[in-house]
């Protein structure tokens, strides 16, 4: 298929369609990503950095007419990591508070934006101050620092992070709350706060990607609430290098777009 960017595009009959990058095994029926033999692209089949990907018909999902080809391209990973995280797996009603660990990622910016417009109350943590300023501009109520006490316990707390906010996100829940990752950059917790787990009832919550259909509602909603997905910046196929090296570099407010043109 021709890819107008880098997780959208149009196949060789001329529709426009969503990228799902979660490969379901041949023969396998329910939630793809509980698969054990499911792969992503990238991993066991190519991704989607070139001009021409190959994908199964059932990982096309219809791209909603009037969504720009730059902010489709968002939603196949981050966004639909955060949609899980949030709508699936956090148990989270709107009136809630939640708190996204970090401010500039792909998929804490699409936390915050999918949580505002949610009608649920984002809290942010970041070490720069610069880009909690930029949260609270994209939706989030409010900003703090990492690490810092917060004024009230949370419902549920939204983490890629790991070890550097594990503690963090243990001791900001209220009782009954969750705990939601989906990442661990920073590396895997020690110790892991089981006492405060157990004694205060908390869920913690593994979160991967999403399935074809909540790409779809995913897609739906973003249309359907006027939400216009953070991006960072939109490089051509030739200078994919320069997206990779801002995120290396922890330089983002947002997704970084690859455009083959």
């Amino acid at each position: 298929m021709i890819l107008g960017c880098d997780g959208a595009g149009t196949t060789p009959d001329g529709a426009e369609v969503l990228l799902h990058a979660v490969v379901a095994s041949p023969g396998w029926r329910g939630d793809e990503t509980l698969d054990p033999r499911r792969t992503l692209l990238s991993e066991l089949h190519p991704g989607t950095l070139a001009e021409q990907v190959a994908v199964p018909t059932a990982n096309l999902v219809p791209k909603p007419a009037g969504m720009s080809w730059e902010q489709a391209a968002t939603l196949s990973t981050a966004w639909l990591t955060a949609y899980r995280m949030l709508f699936t797996n956090a148990g989270v009603a709107p009136g809630a508070t939640v708190l996204v660990q970090g401010a500039g990622g792909g998929v804490a910016t699409a936390l915050i934006q999918l949580g505002s417009a949610a009608g649920l109350r984002v809290w942010v943590t970041s070490r720069d101050e610069a880009k909690g300023a930029a949260a609270v501009a994209l939706g989030a109520d409010a900003a703090f620092a990492s690490g810092e006490r917060l004024p009230d316990r949370v419902d549920a707390v939204l983490d890629t992070v790991g070890a550097a906010t594990w503690k963090h996100s243990i001791k900001s829940l209220r009782p009954g709350g969750t705990l939601v990752t989906s990442g661990a950059t920073s590396g895997d917790p020690a110790p892991m706060l089981l006492t405060d787990i157990f004694f205060r009832q908390l869920r913690v919550v593994g979160s991967t990607m999403g399935t074809r259909d909540e790409l779809d509602r995913l897609a739906r909603f973003v249309l359907a609430a006027g939400i216009t997905p953070a991006i960072d910046s939109v490089v051509p196929l030739a200078d994919a290098r320069q997206g990779f090296e801002k995120m290396a570099a922890g330089e983002l407010m947002g997704k970084v777009v690859v455009s083959v043109g």
